[in-house]
């Protein structure tokens, strides 16, 4: 399998293009350093694998994601990194990675866990999974964290991305997010239907 490594981390980088390329069917092809580099190296480049971090500079790992995906959906993508928050971790799927996994991970699982999604399958490590676990619930609002439940309120009031923003101390970009997670907790497609939900709730 060919394999891109995709990490602002020097280090990292070199510690991983040394010890997967000690595994035979493994070929580390290119090593680069942000989001932006990673969608130029697949304009010219066939890959089968992508380890992916998530914060980077110029672009991160699950904006860069979603346009590999869109462009080269062959091309299987592994979320590696530090961050275990639910956040995100359900953006990374959302966006179309079919593995997400940490760092601290030893590098024989790793392996096998680059075959697996080369074989089309979803890889979740155990601590990842766990941060999902409350999906299983039968009413995703207990899903919800404060945060979430604070946005779903705001938006259920009629205000915007903006207005929301700037009441609880946020990024746009970070409403926006919330937004989509609280969505797809609650199996919702928009603000309307999130309304919906809300208000029969209440009764």
């Amino acid at each position: 399998m060919d394999i891109l490594i995709v990490d602002d981390d020097r280090l990292i980088c070199q510690s991983l293009q040394l010890l997967l390329d000690k595994e035979e069917d493994i070929k580390i092809v290119g090593v680069v350093e942000n989001g932006s580099e990673a969608i130029s190296f697949c304009e010219k480049v066939q890959l089968d694998v992508i380890l992916m971090d998530i914060q980077m500079p110029v672009l991160n790992g699950i904006e860069s994601t979603k346009v590999i995906k869109r462009n080269w959906p062959h091309i299987k993508i592994m979320m590696l990194t530090t961050f275990k928050d639910e956040m995100n971790i359900r953006l990374a799927l959302k966006a179309g990675a079919e593995g997400y996994i940490i760092k601290s991970s030893k590098i024989k699982d790793m392996a096998k866990q680059i075959r697996a999604i080369g074989s089309n399958a979803r890889v979740l490590t155990p601590e990842v999974l766990d941060k999902l676990v409350l999906q299983n619930k039968s009413d995703g609002f207990w899903a919800l964290t404060e945060r979430e439940k604070d946005v779903m309120e705001l938006v259920v009031e009629g205000l915007s991305n903006k207005e929301i923003s700037k009441q609880l101390y946020l990024s746009e970009g970070t409403v926006r997010n919330v937004l989509s997670i609280v969505l797809d907790k609650l199996e919702l497609r928009d603000r309307t239907q999130l309304a919906i939900y809300y208000w029969q709730r209440q009764k």
